[in-house]
């Protein structure tokens, strides 16, 4: 960004929450970057710490207090408490441009996802440890999904553990196409992958070809969906997966796997509900960080 000013508003959050707030900012304010929790520490000791303050980086002064409440009571209606949101209480201050983009980019570092998957930020530089590490390359952009939060690594575990080889994929939701890329690359036959936000489909067809893999992406929803497939992804939040978990079944093969991700474990009740309401088989619950996903099976 070449202004000579941006807008930092400093957001009071429940930490739980980072991933699904960071994400409505990105789909509705001119956001360029979130941080979360910057820490100082002293003889290798943390002497300060900004969790639970969610920083935003954005190019406009945009109505924030509107948008706040706007978005606070969407989430309320899709069950979030108080309590599971936070205070949102906030600052925004203008701040003169001092490569505030580059601070953002510090804090995205390699992941090591497993033994086997490692996600690079694209401006830095690794190589692979060993011939059959999947290392996947990602350049955020607008569209949520850097691979370092508990949801995506559930599903990418899960892609390494279930997914047969050769097998049809589709991602729904696929954000900025991240899962969508590590099932091609642990050798998926076909990568189909949707979204409703029209913002991230440039951006995953980009992260795709910037990993030299072929994926198909559009915008579209799960219940506009003809084709079947042999393993289905969806991180989604928990309510959107119980409303939609007949139309995820829907597209899924008999004897194909579900992974449901984006559950806090609180939450996770709804979307149990749902998978036996649709009549899915549940093959394993797995948590991380206070984060559920299940992996389920058509009949």
């Amino acid at each position: 960004m070449q202004c000579a000013v941006y807008y930092e508003l400093s957001l009071k959050i429940n930490p739980k929450m980072e991933d699904i707030i960071s994400e409505l900012c990105f789909e509705n304010l001119p956001c360029e970057g979130v941080v979360l929790a910057e820490e100082a520490y002293k003889d290798l000791e943390m002497i300060s710490t900004t969790e639970g303050t969610l920083k935003i980086f954005l190019t406009d002064n945009a109505d924030i207090k509107d948008f706040l409440i706007e978005q606070r009571e969407l989430l309320k209606s899709r069950g979030f408490t108080d309590e599971d949101l936070g205070s949102w209480d906030y600052t925004l201050e203008e701040k003169e441009n001092q490569d505030w983009s580059k601070k953002w980019k510090e804090k995205w570092d390699v992941t090591h996802v497993s033994d086997k998957i490692t996600i690079v930020p694209d401006w830095i530089e690794y190589s692979p440890k060993s011939s059959d590490e999947v290392v996947i390359r990602l350049e955020p952009g607008c569209a949520f999904g850097t691979g370092a939060h508990a949801t995506t690594q559930l599903c990418m575990l899960m892609i390494e553990k279930y997914m047969p080889r050769g097998a049809k994929v589709a991602d729904i939701g696929m954000g900025s196409g991240i899962l969508a890329i590590c099932a091609s690359k642990f050798g998926a036959s076909f990568v189909y992958g949707c979204d409703n936000d029209e913002t991230v489909i440039d951006v995953a067809c980009e992260n795709a070809l910037k990993n030299q893999v072929k994926c198909t992406f559009e915008l579209n929803t799960a219940d506009k969906i003809t084709e079947k497939f042999d393993f289905v992804l969806a991180n989604i939040l928990h309510n959107v997966l119980a409303e939609i978990m007949q139309d995820l079944k829907n597209i899924m093969n008999s004897g194909g796997l579900l992974v449901l991700s984006g559950i806090l474990d609180e939450k996770k009740q709804v979307v149990l509900d749902s998978i036996k309401k649709c009549d899915l088989i549940l093959v394993e619950e797995v948590h991380m960080n206070q984060w559920t996903a299940f992996v389920v099976r058509k009949k």
